[in-house]
């Protein structure tokens, strides 16, 4: 599940961000404790093998050996920075992406609430069927590519099951051939059965109808948009740079970055500290972030910070349905508000919030320049 910590950093403070680092879910120590327990074995076997399981000649080989892998982690060979911080950066904006274009029902509710008219079975029915067949379209769109939503709707059966889709929907759903995925035909049918609607009246005019298009059309496009970034991913060939640059850094780090023996004078090598703290640093900065990158590539999956699909689904087929029945005109009582005699009025404040009345109010930069 998302991991939220908005309200603990809502006010910067002394060691604000500090507290967050003390976290287990969701945190980069639960993310690559196996890789760096890894490198830290690795390391370790290394240096138990060049301290006490070599004749002195054989130290002497593996001096040189660890001298020329300490030039490459030194240098820019290999250019770990500009590689790992170019590719997360397109991860990170693919992310994002694929946040905004997770279809919401919001728009289409609301048009639909506010066009598609009668307080009748008739016209509670068309309302409630045209926000379902927006929500299965989502449905069917989520189970291709979010391993939490194909669990949940493992098959057709199973989203019937759940209301969204009825069976005789099901088999006119499947008696459509096509080698691609039909996640566009509830939308169809949303279209058709609003083009009938205004047949009978209950869309009362073209205006209407072509506002519940244009939604629609926003709608399937959003739906579109999520099929096409899990079908076009980053290039392989730059995550396996990226991949490849990493680990190989890492790999002459093992043993480029041994402590030799000081009393034979190496540059660079003048104490044996046994840990190698800094490289540990590095490991974890590099390859976190790296990781950072694998986590955020597809955030359809089942980690701690990927989307919660099925909770928005819960959320956007309750919601929706709530605007389009529950509460298509039923207002309350249209009454004269608290202030209509009083044309100069002021909202109250709290007494947590009074201080903020004694502050002048912003009317520009140069407003009181002289």
């Amino acid at each position: 599940m998302t991991v939220s910590y908005s309200l603990e950093v809502a006010n910067a403070r002394f060691h604000g961000f500090s507290r967050l680092l003390f976290r287990w879910k969701g945190s980069i120590y639960k993310l690559m404790y196996k890789e760096f327990l890894v490198f830290c074995a690795v390391y370790l076997f290394f240096s138990v093998f060049y301290r006490f399981l070599l004749t002195p000649r054989q130290q002497d080989l593996f001096e040189r050996v660890a001298l020329y892998c300490d030039q490459f982690t030194n240098t820019s060979f290999i250019p770990v920075l500009f590689v790992l911080g170019f590719y997360v950066n397109q991860a990170f904006t693919r992310w994002w992406g694929q946040y905004t274009s997770f279809p919401l029902p919001d728009n289409l509710m609301m048009v639909v609430s506010g066009n598609v008219h009668g307080v009748d079975d008739r016209g509670r029915l068309l309302r409630r069927t045209l926000m379902r067949y927006a929500n299965l379209s989502s449905v069917l769109i989520l189970r291709s590519i979010s391993t939490r939503v194909r669990k949940r709707f493992p098959t057709l059966e199973h989203v019937v099951e759940a209301g969204f889709m009825t069976t005789h929907e099901l088999k006119n759903f499947e008696s459509l051939h096509s080698d691609f995925n039909k996640y566009w035909m509830p939308l169809t049918w949303f279209s058709n059965l609003a083009a009938q609607a205004r047949q009978e009246g209950r869309v009362r005019d073209d205006i209407a109808l072509r506002l519940l298009m244009d939604e629609l059309n926003n709608y399937r496009a959003k739906c579109s948009l999520l099929f096409h970034y899990d079908w076009i991913s980053l290039p392989l060939v730059y995550t396996q740079v990226v991949t490849i640059a990493v680990y190989s850094f890492f790999a002459f780090c093992v043993i480029g970055r041994q402590f030799l023996n000081p009393e034979k004078g190496y540059s660079g090598h003048r104490f044996d500290m046994y840990v190698p703290v800094f490289t540990l640093l590095q490991f974890f900065f590099y390859t976190g972030w790296l990781k950072v990158g694998e986590l955020i590539i597809n955030p359809f999956g089942e980690d701690d910070d990927d989307f919660e699909t099925n909770q928005l689904i819960d959320r956007n087929i309750q919601v929706s349905m709530l605007a389009v029945d529950d509460m298509y005109q039923n207002l309350a009582p249209v009454v004269k508000d608290k202030h209509w005699k009083n044309g100069l009025f002021s909202v109250p404040y709290t007494q947590s919030t009074a201080a903020e009345t004694l502050r002048p109010a912003f009317k520009g930069s140069t407003f009181d320049m002289r």
